[in-house]
């Protein structure tokens, strides 16, 4: 538990919030963009982080691709451009 309370301090966000969200995740069809959409509103909301359409747009685009890179790192810069 220590270490989803590290992670809410950190990244300021609600570990309930995450949890409800991953248990709404499981077995989405991340081939359909409305599913996305929906996720990307919804860890938006969690992050109190808006994001814009051309983002949203590239991020939809990577998942229905299988173009999601597997590390925080390679993550973390593709949420930056």
């Amino acid at each position: 538990m220590n270490l989803f309370n590290n992670i809410e301090k950190s990244a300021k966000v609600d570990m309930k919030e995450i949890l409800k969200l991953a248990n709404s995740l499981k077995g989405a069809d991340f081939k359909d963009e409305k599913t996305i959409r929906n996720v990307i509103t919804q860890v938006s909301k969690i992050a109190n982080t808006p994001v814009s359409k051309e983002k949203e747009e590239k991020i939809i685009k990577a998942i229905k691709e299988n173009k999601v890179p597997s590390d925080l790192g390679s993550i973390s810069k593709m949420l930056k451009k």
